[in-house]
């Protein structure tokens, strides 16, 4: 026989309680304000709710409990049994026979009130007395004491007085201390089949070990029975229930049995009794009904069929509890939630319904306040944290999935249940309840009203998350339309980071969010959601790249007290956190080509470079959109109402992908606002990465012919940056301008032209080079009529082109002869074959002797080509230093002697011997000749006129 089968054959007595448990619960929806008005006239019925039969058991016999019934007593008879008792509290109980007696003659003491004043006088100033008395009773009584009748006369004695309604259980620290004292005696006892001897002898007569047993629980029973037999406000149900609450978790079967057994007997006498008044003192239905529910699951048969009696009683025991305390403006809504209790339960097989925690939680939800549900939960929780049993903790995990899937959005303190939650899953060994919490936290979360609250308080866990949290990440369950409200959620407080001002650290939510975001897709529960999102996803994560470059985690706004025992680890990142995540999203987005071309490309590198994080950025668009065209679409609108948000950080990295996807075709369907007006807008701005991405956009849009108006508008904008410090600048405006040249106007041209003039030379080669190739595209461009107009300049480039055809870079040298080619055609020339020869010109002095032959007859009278050239023998380039000299030199004898004078040869070499002193003998030896050249061209202008003068005068003479 079992602990569970304590009462099997013998009842527990219920004094003035029917032994009939036919009292029943009346759900009339019509009659809730006369409940209200008048609770003692409260009769609920059965039939209005479907028949709810208490679990059935054995009939319990009546058994006298008076064991020292007497007759009444007289005046003299009681001063003999005070005077007695208190001989008692001053002497010391050693027989067991004393101890009886003592016990008797408190009991005979309280039956005689209240009308003995004497007796009721002395009791009442007396209380401690008693209470020290009965405490040290139970403390003496030896570990196995129930082979011992005076615990069952200790629980009789208060059983006497609490039906005088004295309560020495209640009231003050030692009372407490004597009812947890007593409920300890019993339900701690060792299990009766663990008892050694079978057969004990007691006093008074023979008994089996499990007679005296059943007996002392029933004493025991009773006396709780008597605490709430006239408990009109539950207040001394509160108390019973915070002492038997610990027991009620036990990992011992046989104490769950009896606290189980113990509260169904306190339910069930009050269920009889039930006579409630306002106000209600019990406040903590939620935990009763969770502890009872957790118990319908116990694994231990006995337990579970003591706890399902007792879910009966308190059913009821709630019905009428919510009719009585209801507030009148919820009239419709109590009236529904008795509705909706009767059709649950027409729904189930009731002799199965209080086995099941889903049904039981069901059911009791539509009853139960926030906060009461909230006492459930954190019941619930607790439950599954001390409770061992695997089958337990599943039982629990169900329990728990049950009332939040059916409570919906009516708990509070939220962020308290999901840190028990959390504290909880590191306790937990078996992976199925984990599932199971996990499906608690993803309910939770999927519930509008709780989303950011479970999110905020999930994410207030230091990173990387310990693996359990990060599990709970990876295994979220929710529906497709609440995955990617979740999702979105994560996703827009990684956004609010990025949209709020500067600010010295970076905030934890941000990297926060970026792993768990990490262990989302690691688990790919939200995939649907992350596929719906990901341009969103995709975008953020970049800037939250951009925004972690260089940082460490001292940079970010740690939380106090977040990692109190820890310090954080010098290899954990911020910016490791969010380029895991983007290469995340890609491979679960099947972007895995993109993957591998970032990969190959060293695009990762890239993306984490202070300088190179836009070669990243555009690196990754022009991957997508060469690769997944319908992403990189759902990308460019996204990023339409992206572009203007947060800080500079935050617009670079959208801007740098918008920019790349204009390549796309579809780019033209976007009306002028939206693409040219904002290239613009950024074009101006004083911040040269965006200039530079304002040009590389607006290069793209030039192969598109409906966008050539609406770029031809920026063209003076264009123009004013060919002065810019910054090489990019300058590159792409002249690679725009390549695409306009012909659409330009004679002023606008040739103020162009002699900006690009400016930049030959320039230090950076792609300047120089690019500087020649659009102003020879511009002489191309140049209308007849308007030929005469720019003759000057043209005549005015050819020295510096033909000077750079000896650049040590050949595609600078390459460029100049092309467009001194151009140049020659524009004048209608026919340069010598020497111009093309890509030798150095002092290898072959008699090549350049007939380009200078050619070019001092071209430009006589037209330019001064000796004094360009002399300037060219300045330049910081030995080649063209070589060149301008040994032009120079040959140069001498093919210009008019005029312009020979204008320059002075004395100045010329005074230009040239500096030259001298050049660490380059090549340019030493070239100059030495160029003076000798120069000395002889500068005497022989007088010469010249000398003989000239003796023609004349000899063609005068007669012959």
């Amino acid at each position: 026989m079992g602990d569970g089968q304590i009462c099997s054959q013998e009842e527990a007595v219920m004094p003035f309680a029917s032994d009939s448990d036919s009292g029943s619960v009346d759900l009339q929806l019509g009659n809730l304000e006369d409940i209200k008005k008048q609770p003692s006239s409260l009769e609920l019925t059965d039939s209005d709710i479907s028949e709810i039969p208490r679990l059935h058991r054995e009939s319990l016999t009546d058994t006298s409990r008076h064991l020292t019934h007497q007759g009444p007593l007289d005046e003299v008879g009681v001063e003999q049994l005070i005077q007695s008792i208190q001989e008692f509290f001053n002497g010391e109980l050693k027989s067991e026979l004393e101890k009886l007696t003592a016990l008797r003659s408190l009991s005979s003491l309280s039956r005689t009130l209240p009308s003995e004043e004497t007796a009721e006088s002395f009791i009442h100033s007396h209380i401690a007395d008693i209470v020290h008395l009965l405490s040290t009773l139970v403390e003496k009584e030896p570990l196995k004491s129930v082979f011992s009748p005076g615990l069952q006369e200790v629980f009789i004695t208060v059983a006497d007085f609490s039906y005088q309604d004295v309560y020495l259980l209640f009231g003050s620290e030692d009372r407490a201390d004597l009812f947890s004292l007593v409920t300890k005696s019993v339900i701690a006892l060792p299990s009766i089949k663990t008892l050694t001897h079978p057969q004990e002898i007691i006093p008074g007569g023979s008994c089996n070990s499990e007679c005296l047993y059943r007996q002392t629980f029933q004493a025991f029973a009773e006396m709780l029975q008597s605490l709430v037999i006239k408990d009109r406000h539950l207040e001394n149900l509160d108390i019973i229930f915070k002492h038997m609450d610990p027991w009620l978790q036990s990992d011992k079967g046989h104490e769950r049995e009896r606290g189980a057994a113990s509260m169904t007997q306190v339910l069930k006498c009050l269920f009889k009794h039930l006579s409630l008044q306002l106000p209600v003192q019990f406040q903590r239905l939620g935990h009763l009904v969770a502890q009872m529910a957790l118990l319908c699951g116990d694994p231990l048969k006995e337990v579970a069929e003591e706890a399902a009696e007792g879910m009966h009683y308190l059913l009821h025991i709630t019905l009428r509890l919510k009719c009585i305390t209801y507030d009148r403006k919820n009239h419709q809504s109590l009236k529904r939630a008795v509705k909706k209790c009767r059709e649950l339960l027409e729904l189930y097989n009731i002799k199965q319904f209080y086995s099941c925690p889903f049904r039981i939680a069901q059911v009791f939800e539509v009853f139960l306040n926030s906060n009461e549900l909230y006492q459930f939960v954190m019941a619930t929780l607790d439950g599954l944290k001390k409770l061992k049993h695997p089958h337990m903790q599943w039982s629990a995990g169900k329990l728990l999935i049950a009332l939040v899937k059916n409570a919906q959005s009516r708990f509070e303190k939220v962020p308290e249940i999901m840190g028990v939650i959390c504290a909880l899953l590191s306790t937990i060994s078996q992976p199925k309840v984990r599932q199971q919490i996990t499906k608690i936290v993803s309910l939770f979360m999927s519930r509008p009203k709780y989303t950011d609250t479970v999110i905020d308080h999930l994410l207030c866990h230091p990173v990387p998350y310990e693996r359990h949290l990060a599990e709970m990440w990876r295994t979220l369950e929710v529906e497709l339309p609440k995955m990617t409200w979740i999702l979105w959620r994560l996703l827009r407080k990684l956004q609010k980071c990025h949209d709020s001002g500067t600010h010295e650290k970076m905030a934890y939510v941000a990297v926060a969010v970026t792993d768990a975001l990490y262990e989302v897709f690691v688990g790919n529960r939200l995939r649907a959601a992350t596929f719906r999102l990901f341009p969103q996803l995709l975008m953020t994560l970049l800037v939250q790249v951009h925004h972690t470059i260089g940082l460490t985690m001292s940079d970010v706004a740690i939380p106090s007290g977040l990692y109190p025992e820890q310090e954080v680890s010098s290899e954990v990142t911020p910016l490791c956190f969010a380029i895991q995540a983007t290469k995340t999203l890609l491979l679960r987005t099947f972007c895995w080509q993109e993957f591998n071309i970032m990969e190959k490309n060293k695009g990762w590198t890239l993306l984490e470079g202070k300088d190179c994080h836009l070669q990243g950025v555009s690196l990754l668009a022009n991957a997508l959109l060469e690769r997944n065209h319908l992403l990189a679409h759902k990308v460019m609108y996204l990023l339409v109402p992206f572009l203007n948000r947060g800080n500079d950080k935050h617009k670079l990295t959208s801007v740098g992908f918008f920019v790349e996807l204009l390549q796309s075709p579809v780019a033209q369907r976007f009306p002028s606002i939206y693409c040219v007006a904002r290239l613009k807008d950024w074009l101006l701005l004083e911040n040269d990465p965006f200039k530079i991405l304002a040009l590389r956009g607006l290069c793209y849009l030039t192969r598109q012919k409906e966008m050539r108006e609406d770029i031809k508008s920026l063209l003076p904008y264009i123009l004013d940056l060919l002065c810019e410090s910054d090489e990019k600048i300058v590159l792409l405006a002249i690679q725009i301008l390549l695409q306009f040249v012909r659409m330009m106007d004679f002023t606008t041209l040739t103020a162009m032209m002699r900006t690009l003039f400016s930049l030959f030379g320039d230090v950076r080669p792609d300047v120089h080079r690019s500087s020649m190739t659009l102003f020879g595209a511009s002489i191309k461009s140049v209308k007849y009529r308007d030929k005469k107009g720019v003759e000057s300049q043209v005549l005015d480039s050819l020295v510096p082109l033909l000077l750079y055809s000896q650049d040590d870079n050949d595609a600078i040298a390459a460029e100049s002869r092309q467009v001194l080619t151009i140049c020659a055609r524009f004048l209608k020339w026919k340069l010598p074959q020497a111009v093309y020869c890509k030798d150095p010109w002092f290898i072959n002095p008699s090549d350049v002797t007939t380009i200078c032959k050619f070019f001092g007859k071209k430009c006589k009278g037209k330019v001064n080509i000796l004094a360009q050239t002399l300037m060219f023998s300045k330049n910081a380039k030995l080649p063209i230093r070589r060149a301008a000299v040994l032009f120079v030199g040959l140069l001498s004898r093919y210009v008019d002697y005029s312009e020979l004078g204008t320059k002075g040869t004395d100045r010329i070499k005074d230009d040239l011997k500096k030259l001298l002193h050049d660490p380059e003998p090549s340019l030493r030896i070239i100059t030495s000749q160029a003076l000798f050249r120069i000395q002889k061209a500068g005497s022989e202008p007088h010469s010249r006129q000398t003989l000239y003068g003796l023609r004349k005068l000899i063609g005068c003479l007669p012959i």
